[in-house]
């Protein structure tokens, strides 16, 4: 069962390959100097918290059950300003980094009971916690961004080694390839699989659905927080507003990374790439001023013509 998901992953991943060349070719020639190797380090410092947000969005979905999480932007916000609140009311700064990871978990893990234990419909019950999380980012610090982030965290945050973000280097790569080596080498990522290919056949073969699926959710939200963490320690603050449309940008990672929005196919390389593509053709209309409405337009029709360039090579073979 998971043959065909990585040979799904390697398709996506070659076209995506293409599309990013193509991107960069089409930028190239009217803009040569925007590519640059300060273009790429931003590219993949805006890539570092949309990637983990968009791998924990990735594994809800390849899980089946019309797994979605709409909250993963009210979480990375959420877990961003609570943890910089608890600096104010006395948490000592050492504990910033746990502290943002076991909120985001429990944030998680609150999206996982309300699906799993009262069956409430994931679009519903992670749109609910989507205005939940985003509105107390807000109502707890008006608006205004909390600053208060320690030395140590900026230099990391903003640490380069030779052209990649240090942020990149030391929670994207890691994740990522412990992401794949769970699914592709372990009986926890054929749960997984197997949940998506199809969830009556993984329950009565015994394979404990709601537990793992509650897992992933909380897992889901851990990973949103360690991208606050980054948005802090990037930023220099924590702004309540800083998660907004990662929820949409990810799910469209999701879908242009290859994995199957019914479940049970794909792989997390894809992910990546798309989120690589996503970023690098942001920054490239936003360097030729083009408009933020058009930006999004162009984002959606990209993601219409992935996928109908996939349907029809499969439906060739």
């Amino acid at each position: 069962m998971r043959i065909p998901a990585v040979i799904g992953s390697s398709r996506i991943l070659m076209l995506l390959g293409i599309l990013w060349l193509a991107v960069v070719l089409l930028f190239a020639m009217f803009k040569p100097a925007m590519f640059n190797g300060a273009t790429v380090t931003t590219i993949l410092q805006f890539s570092t918290i949309l990637a983990l947000v968009a791998l924990g969005q990735g594994l809800i979905v390849l899980a089946g059950g019309a797994g979605i999480d709409l909250s993963v932007g009210g979480t990375v916000s959420l877990s961003a300003t609570l943890c910089m609140l608890a600096v104010k009311f006395g948490m000592p700064v050492f504990a910033i980094p746990v502290f943002c990871l076991v909120i985001g978990a429990a944030l998680g893990a609150l999206n996982g009971l309300l699906v799993t234990r009262l069956s409430i419909l994931p679009l519903i019950a992670t749109l609910g916690t989507l205005f939940v999380y985003s509105g107390l980012a807000v109502a707890l610090t008006g608006g205004a961004a909390q600053s208060g982030v320690p030395a140590w965290l900026l230099a990391w945050g903003r640490g380069v080694f030779f052209g990649v973000p240090v942020p990149f280097l030391t929670t994207v790569i890691p994740v990522f390839v412990f992401g794949a080596v769970t699914l592709l080498r372990t009986a926890w990522g054929a749960w997984i699989f197997a949940m998506g290919y199809n969830e009556r056949s993984a329950r009565l073969v015994g394979i404990p659905v709601d537990r793992v699926r509650l897992l992933i959710y909380a897992l889901s939200g851990a990973l949103a927080g360690l991208a606050g963490l980054i948005s802090i320690a990037w930023l220099g603050s924590a702004r309540p507003n800083i998660g907004q449309n990662l929820e949409l940008e990810s799910l469209t990672a999701v879908m242009l990374g290859g994995i199957a929005i019914t479940g049970g196919v794909g792989g997390v390389g894809g992910i990546l790439a798309a989120v690589v593509l996503l970023i690098t053709l942001k920054t490239g209309l936003l360097q030729l001023n083009v408009n933020t409405v058009w930006q999004v337009g162009i984002v959606g029709a990209l993601l219409i013509a992935v996928l109908l360039i996939d349907r029809i090579s499969k439906h060739w073979r």
